[in-house]
């Protein structure tokens, strides 16, 4: 590979071929479900033909090799001489994955590994059309030939010439004169005869490409000839004046080919000795050596450019095509920011939501009313900014769903299970370092609706159900959080199982089993080595995976809770907040010591009257609305001494969830709402059980945030 090549270049080619290969995963299992779809079969074939074009410029012959042979097999597919299957798509899959693993080491810069020959010989294989043994004579004059019609009718030189041969050829037959005067191009110049209907023009280019590919288009054509250059906009208008002068068509061979540098003399003497339609084959056939191995973006084959088929026509004669080129920049509306200057941003941010809160404290103190509109200003303009900053880090949750079609498709076909994969909320925004946070739980989540949840496609027709099981994945906005569904309509989970499971593995005695809820029951399955699979296979039956979910989860200050209906299915939902660089939280006093609580975590706040509490198993617990809360005073795990300090009689409560778990904390005091800027804990107070960082608050004091989950497993 030509890694000494300009970085750049490399960089772009990393960009846009990784977004490429992200589609076609997608793209891939949607033709298996749409096979007779053309666009699709044009997207995919494109797309592979577009990351081969890029390889070849960068001289990585491992991966032009193997797009190569996919793209053949798409070229096969959309010409209607093979049908989809499955097997087909196994082994395109199966390339698409040797594709990205190339593409991976080129990332690192390392030589990619090229594809087991046995893979190409079987993708060569699936590119001949069906039923034939022996291999096409050249399926690559095939895929040639039909790009540029897909591509809006670009040409190169070799197909230009052929071109003027075919045009000579029509006007030895039809004016032996004009074809005499015709013998050089000094003649030519000299001739008022020599001229081009659009009927002729278009026959040409019916002869090129294929009957009708150009029918009624000859400006397009006139376009692709000349790309620095537009010949007269009267040849677009279909008059019967409609004609191109000598001159005018002079100068655009001047401009293509370098001044004098015209291929007639050549080409017109050799015509008469081939009919024009014997050339149609050459003209295909030709493109094909030098087009392979270079890049759609190599600067030097401006002629093979595509031209736009929706310009505006042009007026007068032979007008520069500056006017052109003065639109190409519109197309550049995105700037690449490295992500660590993002990172910057949001933290100076957050350093003014912090003096913002300051400020607001001490406007509240004072009587001014310029320094409240001064106050009040400051704190609309602060949310604006801190929204836009926010919005530049948002990225859409598509990038984590795109690669479950996959997922699903293959666990299916080795499950031998039917199951189709809905996704709703493709577009939802959010932070992108939890986009990458998501992606590794939402897996699991998918892997085990797959596996545990749908059934095999004889036991759902037993039990009256559609051969095919649904997952559906979908996200929504709401407020300042993102809710994540994982549903499928499979058998659902049975709560005496959970309980005897939970009873054999020891996590519960019988009687403390048998007095778990429903719900709570469901959530055994985030234990840590909980599983009811009988036997373990390389999907699972490990009791690993779940209990990772919930973890992570919890890292995220987000929340997870299950519901399922035996024989109906089951719903997971995932709460998790926008973004983890701004968290609103509620500021409450222990002591004389301010912390944070997370507002996820908060579900309601009352006073409470310390002498009714009960004490059940031990542990001190509340009655609230025919709820049992356990209660913890955490003044007491948090603030020094806390434990000699008598206990009041009347105390303010929180009640906090971790799930579907729900605890009540006591607090001395509730200062309010406020949003705080998370910083991380120095060195030496990195992994303080219960802590999930720092804050500043609006009076200037350090306050510490509590991470709830943490807070309990440790102390509680």
């Amino acid at each position: 590979m030509a890694f000494d090549a300009d970085e750049e270049i490399l960089q772009d080619f990393l960009v846009e071929a990784g977004e490429i290969l992200e589609k076609l995963s997608e793209q891939l299992v949607d033709l298996e479900q749409h096979p007779d779809d053309s666009d699709l079969l044009n997207a995919i074939f494109r797309g592979f033909h577009t990351v081969k074009g890029g390889a070849g410029f960068l001289q990585l012959e491992a991966l032009v090799n193997c797009c190569h042979s996919a793209e053949n097999v798409f070229d096969t597919l959309r010409n209607h001489k093979r049908k989809v299957d499955s097997e087909l798509m196994d082994v395109v899959l199966e390339a698409l994955d040797n594709v990205n693993a190339m593409f991976e080491e080129v990332r690192n810069h390392e030589e990619p590994t090229p594809a087991p020959d046995e893979l190409i010989a079987r993708l060569d294989a699936l590119a001949l059309p069906e039923g034939e043994g022996a291999p096409v004579a050249d399926p690559q004059p095939e895929h040639e030939e039909s790009e540029p019609a897909e591509d809006g009718g670009d040409i190169t030189d070799d197909e230009f010439e052929q071109l003027l041969d075919a045009l000579q050829d029509e006007k030895s037959e039809d004016q032996a004169p004009a074809s005499d005067s015709g013998a050089s191009s000094g003649d030519r110049e000299g001739s008022g005869d020599d001229e081009i209907t659009d009927d002729e023009f278009e026959a040409l280019l019916d002869q090129l490409h294929g009957k009708g590919q150009f029918a009624g288009a000859p400006a397009g054509e006139d376009e692709a000839v000349s790309k620095e250059e537009k010949p007269a906009a009267k040849a677009e208008g279909g008059g019967s004046d409609d004609l191109i002068t000598d001159d005018e068509f002079e100068k655009l061979l001047d401009d293509l080919h370098g001044k004098g540098g015209s291929p007639t003399a050549g080409g017109e003497s050799s015509a008469p000795k081939k009919p024009a339609g014997a050339k149609e084959p050459s003209a295909a056939k030709e493109p094909s050596a030098p087009k392979e191995p270079s890049a759609p973006k190599e600067p030097s084959k401006p002629k093979a450019e595509a031209p736009k088929p929706g310009k505006p026509e042009t007026k007068g004669a032979a007008t520069p095509a500056m006017p052109a080129r003065e639109h190409a920049p519109a197309a550049e509306t995105t700037v690449r920011v490295d992500t660590k200057r993002l990172d910057d941003i949001m933290n100076m941010v957050g350093e003014l939501v912090l003096v913002r809160n300051r400020l607001q404290r001490l406007g509240a103190e004072s009587e001014d009313e310029h320094m409240h509109k001064a106050v009040s200003n400051l704190d609309v303009v602060t949310t604006d900014l801190q929204s836009a900053v926010m919005q530049t880090r948002m990225q859409p949750i598509k990038k984590v769903f795109g690669r479950f079609p996959r997922v699903v498709r293959d666990l299916a076909r080795n499950l031998k299970k039917e199951v189709n994969l809905v996704m709703h909320g493709e577009d939802t925004d959010l932070d992108k370092n939890l986009v990458e946070a998501l992606s590794d739980p939402l897996v699991h989540l998918v892997r085990n609706s797959v596996d545990h949840g749908i059934e095999a496609p004889e036991v759902r027709e037993k039990a009256g159900k559609p051969r095919q099981g649904t997952v559906t994945l979908s996200a929504e906005q709401e407020g300042d959080h993102i809710l994540l569904f994982i549903e499928d309509d499979g058998a659902g989970m049975d709560p005496e199982v959970l309980r005897r499971k939970a009873v054999e593995k020891g996590i519960y005695d019988q009687d403390a089993a048998d007095r778990l809820t429903d719900s709570e029951c469901f959530n055994l399955i985030f234990a840590a080595g909980f599983s009811t699979k009988e036997q373990i296979s390389d999907v699972s039956g490990r009791g690993v995976g779940m209990d990772v979910v919930k973890t992570k989860i919890g890292q995220l200050n987000g929340q997870l809770s299950i519901e399922s209906q035996l024989g109906k299915g089951s719903r997971i939902v995932i709460k998790v907040p926008l973004t983890l660089a701004i968290m609103p939280t509620l500021m409450i006093m222990l002591g004389d010591q301010s912390f944070a609580l997370p507002l996820v975590n908060v579900v309601e706040i009352f006073h409470l009257d310390l002498t009714k509490t009960n004490i059940v198993d031990g542990r001190e617990c509340i009655v609230v609305r025919e709820k049992v809360f356990p209660l913890f005073h955490i003044k007491r795990w948090l603030v020094r001494d806390g434990t000699s300090q008598e206990v009041p009689e009347n105390a303010h409560v929180v009640i906090v969830a971790m799930g579907t778990k729900q605890v009540g904390f006591v607090v001395d005091q509730l200062v309010g709402q406020e949003e705080v800027v998370i910083k991380p804990l120095g060195r030496a107070l990195q992994g303080t059980p219960g802590m999930a960082g720092a804050t500043i608050t609006g009076d200037g004091r350090i306050a510490l945030i509590i991470d709830v989950p943490s807070l309990l497993q440790h102390y509680g």
